[in-house]
C-alpha cells in the first residue's frame, strides 16, 4: 500500500470523486487561488493547507470556485448548489468560523430532507481544520465537533488516519445527507498506509486499533497517536487496552463500545474537545445508561480544560491532553 500524508489522502480523494461524478465542485477561500491567482493554468497553493492543490488545473474555474471570505456566503452558496442537483464540497478554513455560518448549517442544511419529507437532499460536504498544538492561538485551535454532533440531520466525521481521512471523504461525497468533516491541522503531515484502488469507509463503524484486556480507550482525531503512545507504555508493565477509534461523532457506533466494555469492565475517554457537552460526555453517558451493570471502576474522562485555547506554547502543551495524561487515567481506573 502506498505511504500517504492525511493531506495527500484527501487530495486523492478529491480528485477521485471529481473524475467520477461530474457533479461535484469545491468551493472555499483560495481554494482555486492562493499562491498561483484565479486567471489562467497557473498552479494554485490549493488553500491555506494544500488539499486542493492541482484541483482547479484538473477541473478548471467551473468546478473549483474561489469565494469571498464570507463563510455565510460559502455554506449558503453549498446548499443552494445542493438543492439543485450538485454534490458541493465546501471549505471553512478554520472550524473556529463556523459560527458566522451556523444558520445555514443547523437551521437550513441539517433540516432540509425532513422539511420537505423527503423530497430534498442536501449532499454537502463541509470541510473545516480544527484543532490546538499548532500555535495558532484561541480563535484558530477549537475542536467543535461536540457542538455539531448535537445537530440531528448532520453526519460528523473526525479521521485519525490517511486511510479513514481518504476513505471517508469518499463516503461523504457520495452520501445524500449534509456531512461535517473534521480535518486535524496537526495530522495533516502524518502519514500511512493507504489501500490502492477503491474503498469507502462506512459511517458508524468505529476502529478497534489495538485490542487488550485490562481496559477500554475510546477516543477520536489527534488523540489515537496519543493514545497509542500510552498503551505502549502500558503494555510494557504487562497492562493492555482495547483503543476504539471513534472515526464518526454522528452517528456513534455504541455497540463496539459497549461490547469492549463488557469484557473490560473499565472505561477511558480521551477528548481534545472541552469538558462540559463533550464526546467525552456522551460516551460515559452511554457506558452508564447502556453499560452500567459492566462497569468496574468510574469512567475516565481525558478533556481539554473548560478555557478558551491558550497562545502560549507552555500552556498550550498543558491544555492538550497527552499521553502522560492518557496512561495515568488507564492506571487509575485499574486501581479501582
Amino acid at each position: 500500500m502506498a505511504q500517504l500524508s492525511m493531506r495527500d489522502a484527501l487530495n486523492q480523494a478529491l480528485h477521485e470523486e471529481m473524475e467520477r461524478d461530474s457533479r461535484v465542485i469545491v468551493m472555499g477561500e483560495d481554494v482555486a487561488g492562493g499562491s498561483g491567482g484565479t486567471s489562467g493554468n497557473i498552479e494554485a497553493a490549493g488553500g491555506i493547507f494544500g488539499v486542493t492543490k492541482g484541483l482547479k488545473t484538473k477541473f478548471g474555474g467551473d468546478r473549483v470556485i474561489d469565494t469571498p471570505i464570507s463563510e455565510s456566503a460559502i455554506v449558503g452558496l453549498a446548499n443552494g448548489a445542493a438543492l439543485a442537483g450538485l454534490r458541493p464540497v465546501a471549505e471553512l478554513m478554520f472550524a473556529d468560523f463556523v459560527g458566522v455560518s451556523l444558520d445555514q448549517i443547523f437551521n437550513q442544511m441539517a433540516k432540509f430532507r425532513y422539511m420537505f419529507g423527503g423530497k430534498a437532499t442536501t449532499p454537502v460536504v463541509l470541510r473545516m481544520a480544527m484543532g490546538a498544538g499548532m500555535n495558532a492561538a484561541a480563535q484558530h485551535s477549537q475542536t467543535i465537533y461536540p457542538m455539531l454532533s448535537a445537530v440531528p440531520g448532520l453526519k460528523v466525521c473526525v479521521p485519525s488516519t490517511p486511510a479513514d481521512a481518504k476513505g471517508m471523504m469518499k463516503q461523504a461525497i457520495r452520501d445524500d445527507d449534509p456531512v461535517i468533516f473534521f480535518e486535524h491541522k496537526a495530522l495533516y503531515s502524518r502519514k500511512g498506509e493507504v489501500p490502492e484502488g477503491e474503498f469507502l469507509t462506512p459511517f458508524g463503524e468505529a476502529a478497534l486499533v489495538r485490542e487488550g484486556k485490562d481496559a477500554t480507550v475510546v477516543t477520536l482525531g489527534r488523540m489515537v497517536p496519543f493514545a497509542m503512545k500510552a498503551a505502549e507504555k502500558l503494555e510494557a508493565d504487562g497492562i493492555t487496552v482495547d483503543l476504539i477509534d471513534m472515526r464518526t461523532t454522528s452517528p456513534i457506533d455504541e455497540e463496539t463500545i459497549l461490547e469492549s466494555l463488557s469484557q473490560t469492565g473499565r472505561l477511558v475517554v480521551v477528548d481534545e474537545s472541552n469538558p462540559i457537552c463533550s464526546i467525552a460526555s456522551e460516551i460515559a453517558s452511554l457506558a452508564v445508561t447502556k453499560g452500567f451493570h459492566d462497569l468496574r471502576a468510574p469512567v475516565q474522562k481525558i478533556t481539554a480544560p473548560h478555557t478558551p485555547v491558550p497562545f502560549a506554547r507552555e500552556l498550550e502543551r498543558m491544555y492538550v491532553p497527552s499521553p502522560n495524561d492518557i496512561e495515568a487515567a488507564v492506571r487509575a481506573v485499574l486501581e479501582v
